[in-house]
């Protein structure tokens, strides 16, 4: 597929963790299948969850699964004028606004209610940037390529935050605009996401962005019932080799891939080649969850 840019966008908050070698392993797996460029992006807009020297372990544990990228690592708190230029626009066209609520205040409500739309509320307070969701593009429909046909009213959502209250940049701008700067064609991300793709297509529309496409993948739970992350304390990927090539199999069969079984110690060049001429998304199975396999 001529044009193909995939990306692997982290954020750096620490090591990654078998859930994230899955999201890393698919969009690598998924560029490199049709002779495509895979990037890796360092989503570090919030500093006091990342941890000095986590990023450079997430690269580290990436190489150790023979998971190279083709361009130069971006970092997302580089990016600050881009931000600005973006969220400068949607409040000229009146579809981003400051509010001075706190969650506290609107805790009675599935999402913010809209209170400050008209004006800030307690122009004394700090304030952040939402999305004026009721606003944009709606309703958000979309062709998943493992979930199908996907259709949300984003007002039913919420106003987003675009910037917080402490001026950090939130994810639902830098995403859109990073993807879009950088020339992204597929995301390639877990289900946990998707319901945050109605607010980046309200954004791709009114800052005239291109839309890529998205395939969003099963979650992986542990034994307990919940989602692999690294506030649930997941183990860190290893890097010694041996443990290497043996989660690396595991992946793929996580992945649907049906890896050979005499692939199960190869080396990982080996295991990734064989990978890559055989991915096929159309193997995935829609589940929103999958549990993780044993260690």
């Amino acid at each position: 597929m001529p044009g193909y840019r995939g990306r692997f966008a982290p954020t750096p908050s620490g090591p990654l963790h078998f859930g994230s070698l899955i999201a890393a392993l698919a969009s690598f797996l998924d560029a490199r299948h049709v002779g495509g460029c895979w990037l890796v992006r360092i989503e570090d807009t919030d500093p006091p969850r990342c941890p000095p020297g986590a990023d450079t372990q997430i690269l580290r544990q990436l190489e150790a699964f023979g998971l190279y990228w083709d361009e130069e690592v971006r970092y997302q708190s580089t990016r600050h004028a881009a931000y600005q230029n973006a969220l400068d626009r949607l409040a000229a066209q009146s579809l981003a606004y400051p509010c001075s609520c706190s969650r506290k205040q609107w805790r009675e409500h599935a999402v913010y209610p809209g209170w400050c739309r008209d004006g800030i509320r307690q122009p004394d307070q700090p304030v952040a940037w939402r999305l004026r969701s009721d606003l944009g593009l709606r309703p958000v429909t979309w062709q998943d390529r493992l979930f199908d046909e996907q259709t949300f009213d984003p007002a039913q959502l919420g106003d987003v935050v675009l910037k917080r209250k402490d001026d950090l940049w939130a994810y639902q701008l830098a995403v859109v605009i990073d993807d879009a700067d950088q020339g992204i064609s597929d995301v390639v991300r877990g289900h946990d996401l998707l319901d945050n793709t109605p607010w980046q297509r309200q954004l791709q529309v009114a800052l005239g962005l291109p839309e890529p496409r998205y395939l969003h993948l099963p979650l992986i739970v542990a034994d307990n019932g919940q989602k692999l992350s690294k506030q649930n304390l997941a183990p860190a990927l290893p890097t010694r080799d041996d443990a290497v090539r043996t989660l690396l199999h595991q992946a793929l069969i996580a992945l649907d891939q049906a890896p050979s079984a005499e692939l199960a110690s190869a080396p990982v060049a080996d295991q990734l080649a064989a990978a890559t001429a055989a991915w096929d998304v159309s193997r995935l199975r829609p589940e929103v969850f999958k549990a993780q396999p044993p260690t």
